[in-house]
């Protein structure tokens, strides 16, 4: 019979993810030897077939598969090249049915390249950090690695007992073992893309925070106090945050601060990377604090389905930076839109954000004129009804996968047909799906 190819998951990161199959639910049993980067490691994946076939193909990058098993169905081969791992089923199996994946594997981890900077497992100086953003999963587990395929988790973490282990979810347990070193067991009940799991390790000294939700800051001992005074105000970023956006949507919410410094921090599901260098009160480290909480809505619970609408987790997470300004008494937020339009006005006007292409999903023109084209939403439909259609958009999608339709069809639900058509066309339009770049936003635009 003639093999089926496995169908790209997204034309901006080809070579990665299979449409034919989601996973439900990892269980990661992982060991670590810090010294030697190695890592031991056993994956379960419950699967369900989307398309009839008989092969799956998963993302695993240069680590050796030494076993692999399938439940619910005969395993015919498996084989593994550099990044995917191909199992080969000996009948054709329909949509609907349920599989159980297993996979034994080691290796020692490293990052992937990729369209804009290598993501993934990355040894820091003391310690390891994982920044999987857009599709570093594959290098520290098997997955399908497409972000539209959300999963729960549950993770255990064997490792020296020196170190402490943060990963994405909530802690339910962590217990010293025989042979002298700890583990640590971690569970993400709420669906989130591979990418967007991670997995923190060092020497890390754990405060929590008086706030909304649980919140927690993990850092070295030499930074406590820088830490704790550099985030200090994150309970009030989440208070204004859900004024404006709804809920909180995870259980909790953790600050990593690593004893390196970073070029930049990264947001993952329910937790956010932070260097030594970000752990202070300065305006620009505290708009970095502020982005990267709000990706908690947008992107970690609100995940685009392909990156092409990068700008629906960006946009928004630069708007919030906005959002926290005036709720800190800085600046306004309509003044902080005009400094950034100014900046916007300098840069070439030659993509479109709403398809940038696979190279420019990160430039500053999408975050930048993501931000602004809220700003103009707000601005046509004045405080109340701006805020009702967020809010209507977060709860229809919390914990899902979205488009851009997926704004406009909320934005029909709260304003109407007739309103929301106006919207699209005045504002979303020029703003999402043309190059030239629109007039400032001005209040007498109010869409009626």
């Amino acid at each position: 019979m003639k093999r089926s190819r496995p169908t790209d998951a997204d034309p901006y990161l080809p070579g990665h993810g299979d449409v034919r199959f989601g996973v439900d639910h990892y269980r990661l049993d992982l060991a670590y030897d810090l010294p030697e980067n190695r890592l031991d490691a056993h994956a379960d994946l419950a699967v369900t077939i989307l398309e009839r076939t008989d092969e799956l193909v998963l993302d695993l990058y240069r680590l050796d598969v030494t076993e692999l098993d399938v439940e619910g169905a005969e395993l015919l081969s498996w084989h593994h090249r550099r990044d995917r791992l191909t199992v080969r089923l000996d009948e054709v199996v329909e949509p609907g049915r349920s599989l159980t994946v297993t996979v034994d594997y080691r290796g020692f981890p490293e990052t992937v390249p990729g369209p804009d900077d290598p993501a993934g497992w990355e040894e820091l100086t003391d310690g390891v950090l994982v920044a999987g953003q857009p599709h570093g999963a594959a290098t520290w587990f098997p997955c399908n690695n497409r972000a539209a395929d959300k999963a729960s988790y549950l993770l255990t973490m064997t490792t020296d007992p020196e170190y402490t282990v943060v990963a994405s979810g909530a802690l339910e347990a962590e217990r010293p073992m025989d042979d002298g070193r700890r583990h640590w067991t971690y569970s993400m009940p709420d669906p989130v893309s591979p990418y967007m799991m991670t997995l923190q390790i060092g020497r890390y000294r754990i405060d929590g925070q008086d706030a909304p939700v649980p919140c927690r800051i993990a850092a070295p001992a030499r930074l406590h106090d820088a830490t704790r005074e550099a985030f200090a105000d994150q309970p009030r970023m989440i208070e204004a945050f859900e004024r404006m956006f709804g809920p909180y949507p995870f259980a909790g919410y953790t600050a990593v601060v690593t004893d390196d410094d970073l070029e930049i921090p990264l947001e993952s599901a329910s937790l956010s990377t932070f260097g030594a260098n970000h752990a202070t009160r300065s305006a620009e480290n505290q708009r970095l604090i502020a982005h990267e909480l709000a990706h908690q809505w947008f992107g970690n619970s609100i995940t685009a389905r392909q990156w092409r609408d990068i700008w629906l987790h960006e946009g928004f997470a630069n708007y919030a930076e906005w959002v926290w300004s005036q709720a800190s008494g800085a600046l306004p937020t309509a003044d902080c839109a005009r400094e950034n339009y100014a900046q916007l006005v300098e840069l070439p006007q030659d993509i479109v954000i709403s398809e940038p292409g696979p190279h420019e999903i990160f430039d500053d023109r999408v975050y930048i004129r993501g931000a602004l084209t809220l700003h103009a939403m707000r601005v046509a439909l004045g405080d109340d009804l701006f805020g009702q259609v967020i809010r209507r958009y977060v709860a229809d999608h919390r914990h899902g996968v979205v488009s851009t339709a997926d704004l406009e069809w909320s934005a029909a639900a709260v304003l109407g047909v007739d309103r929301a058509h106006h919207l699209d066309t005045t504002v979303l339009r020029p703003w999402l799906r043309e190059r030239p770049l629109p007039p400032f936003p001005e209040a007498e635009t109010v869409v009626g």
